[in-house]
């Protein structure tokens, strides 16, 4: 009896430890399971980089020309010839920008930058125009191709919007080429109307313009 009572002890004990080495590797691998499905905080208390506006000047003439051409050569492709967005755009724009932002009246526009971190990512141009019975016209809104969707666009409009709102306008329009779907999805989503088309000619050929205007809320 005393030594099948020691075989009986003796096996127990190895289901003991049997049952050990087998709990604890299970919760090894929960633990390592655990560990890799949580995300790596290198820095919890890193902030994000932000969006900002500034005024443009006559200094950045280029860099808001290559904004515009970029942005032109990435959206209208397909819209306008390639002959043109591959080679005259940015001359074209160039000169563009130069002969604008040194033009007289500028008190009656704005034009602003928005930058990423310091990065400049898009800017816009907004301009009061006496003659018109449609409003300011909110005639430049880019983004480049690579940092749209981040909340640029949608920024730089509000700015026109505070902008036009100050001068006690009611109305702002813009005109946006017809086939641009983004644009034009994009406008549509911030609550801007369609009100009409009008030819025109742009990159040697002709097209058509879509005009959208926005009602500015007191």
């Amino acid at each position: 009896m005393q030594r099948v009572r020691h075989v009986m002890l003796a096996l127990m004990a190895r289901s003991r430890n049997a049952y050990r080495t087998l709990t604890d590797g299970a919760c090894d691998r929960r633990g390592r399971l655990s560990a890799l499905a949580l995300p790596l905080i290198d820095d919890p208390m890193r902030t994000l980089p932000v969006l900002s506006l500034r005024p443009a000047t006559l200094d950045d003439a280029a860099l808001i020309a290559s904004i515009h051409s970029s942005s032109w050569q990435a959206t209208y492709r397909g819209l306008l010839p390639d002959a043109f967005l591959d080679g005259e755009v940015t001359r074209e724009r160039a000169a563009y920008w130069e002969a604008r932002l040194g033009a007289p009246g500028g008190e009656r526009r704005i034009v602003l930058i928005a930058e990423l971190a310091g990065t400049p990512v898009g800017f816009m141009c907004v301009e009061r125009q006496p003659e018109s019975t449609w409003g300011v016209l909110l005639d430049n809104l880019h983004a480049l191709p690579g940092y749209q969707g981040i909340g640029a666009g949608k920024l730089l409009m509000r700015a026109a919007e505070d902008w036009a709102r100050a001068q006690g306008e009611t109305q702002l329009y813009l005109y946006v080429l017809e086939g641009n779907a983004p644009a034009i999805g994009f406008y549509e989503r911030q609550g801007w109307t369609f009100a009409g088309a009008e030819p025109d000619h742009m990159g040697g050929v002709d097209i058509t313009a879509l005009r959208y205007v926005y009602r500015l809320e007191r």
